[in-house]
């Protein structure tokens, strides 16, 4: 992946972070982007101190005028974009459907699922504009096939990935782009201890981690291999697709 450009979104932390710092370890140029900018200016340091090439710009997915200026932040300073990583994602609160508040619903959707759709609206663009191809992961969830109570806002950003994806794939698969979606189970992330902690350790380590084949959560490098894989060309011929990176964990539902 020597002198590609891969851009990530959510890349502040957890499988966002993680998949950045891989793309660097095999030689991409890579563009970090987050609402959290001093989380990612540390990343870049990190990556630049390795001898990677990486550049960090503040986000909002939510935001068309925010992704639009990421991906020409993307092209002014690298000149090219070959590899997204559409990350950006939050559980957002979790409530019984009768109480949920529909700002709390908007909120999810704009950022999980309207927030990948403006992401690859421009991702693509540049892209197509480079004439080159392209891959494009989006990262889905367990809970993209498997509900959950008070999960619905989640729940639902997480299937609607299934759909936009395959969309997508079949509009630039002809353009050389390739679109996948890659959803991970249980992954020790910040996002995944809050959930823990909802459920508490008792009931976590009892009866979720047993369901789980491998019986332990993932590493969110073990996620980012799987990402890297997907954008490579060792995966040319896939497209569409869905990999689950679960442990096994969706087997045992």
């Amino acid at each position: 992946m020597k002198d590609k450009v891969a851009l990530i979104t959510g890349a502040s932390s957890g499988i966002g972070k993680s998949t950045a710092e891989a793309f660097a370890t095999k030689g991409a140029k890579v563009v970090v982007a987050a609402r959290r900018k001093e989380e990612l200016d540390s990343l870049v340091v990190s990556i630049k101190s390795k001898g990677g090439q990486a550049s960090a710009i503040q986000t909002d997915v939510s935001d068309s005028k925010s992704v639009e200026q990421m991906v020409a932040h993307t092209m002014k300073v690298f000149g090219r974009l070959d590899f997204a990583v559409n990350n950006a994602g939050i559980e957002g609160k979790l409530n019984m459907i009768t109480d949920l508040e529909e700002d709390d619903w908007d909120q999810v959707i704009d950022i999980n699922l309207k927030g990948v759709f403006l992401s690859m609206k421009y991702e693509a663009r540049a892209m197509l504009k480079l004439g080159h191809g392209g891959a494009i992961v989006n990262i889905g969830s367990v809970n993209s096939f498997l509900g959950f109570p008070t999960g619905s806002a989640y729940v639902t950003s997480k299937h609607g990935l299934i759909g936009l994806t395959s969309s997508v794939s079949a509009e630039l698969g002809p353009k050389g782009i390739r679109v996948n979606l890659l959803c991970p189970g249980a992954v020790v992330t910040p996002m995944h201890q809050r959930l823990r902690g909802i459920v508490g350790d008792d009931l976590y380590d009892k009866h979720l981690l047993p369901t789980v084949h491998l019986q332990r959560a993932g590493r969110p490098e073990e996620i980012a291999r799987a990402i890297v894989f997907l954008c490579s060309d060792d995966a040319s011929y896939i497209t569409g697709s869905t990999l689950t990176a679960d442990g096994g964990l969706t087997l045992t539902m």
